[in-house]
């Protein structure tokens, strides 16, 4: 006698086999599509934050529901102006949202942000030696909708601030619009020696609104 309670499924698995496969590669798709994408580091823009081939794992649904929020590390897509060609990402941490009022510097050598001054633990350092918050002093006001980025590593960073200076101190010019924002990234997942979350600094918390 056959026991068809056993067979049936065990048949039954392997005709269900490649549909099983094909809805997981289209979740995988889909996820990848809408809701999170690996980005590798190219540069040494964001050191000692990011390093030069790290992975990092991007949100690209958090800011359907919100803006972008100052201390967070985005991907973008950079204007033709500072990357020489089309939908290139770029990589920055995001220090004034629309209507913040940023300056350098005040007599700490701090950044300000609506005359709050900024700590900035995170700027590349070597040798003992940090890099300055900025090579020259500047006062602006950010656009609603956009956002002024910089790279932790300052003088190794095509950032906003490279972009103010070299268009004139065109403020548009200099800043990214929102809707050009990719996603958020949140982790840094390979190497794994070198995985963390990549949280906003707690130095941040005291800047006020505009």
């Amino acid at each position: 006698m056959i026991d068809e309670q056993t067979d049936k499924p065990r048949s039954s698995f392997w005709k269900e086999l490649p549909i099983l496969l094909g809805v997981a590669i289209l979740v995988a798709v889909l996820v990848r599509f809408f809701v999170l994408q690996t980005f590798f580091i190219p540069s040494q823009s964001m050191e000692n934050t990011l390093q030069i081939d790290d992975r990092v794992l991007v949100n690209k649904l958090v800011y359907d529901f919100r803006a972008p929020h100052r201390g967070e590390i985005v991907v973008f897509k950079a204007p033709v102006e500072w990357s020489g060609r089309e939908g290139e990402d770029f990589i920055k941490r995001v220090i004034g949202v629309g209507g913040d009022h940023v300056i350098c510097c005040d007599e700490q050598d701090r950044l300000t942000i609506n005359g709050q001054p900024l700590d900035e633990p995170y700027i590349f350092s070597a040798n003992g030696q940090q890099d300055r918050p900025a090579d020259q002093e500047f006062d602006i006001t950010v656009p609603e909708g956009r956002l002024w980025v910089m790279g932790d590593h300052r003088s190794a960073s095509g950032d906003s601030l490279e972009h103010w200076q070299q268009s004139g101190q065109d403020i548009d010019a200099a800043t990214i619009d929102e809707d050009e924002v990719v996603g958020r990234a949140f982790t840094i997942f390979w190497p794994v020696n070198r995985a963390k979350w990549l949280s906003v600094p707690k130095q941040y918390d005291g800047i006020p609104n505009s």
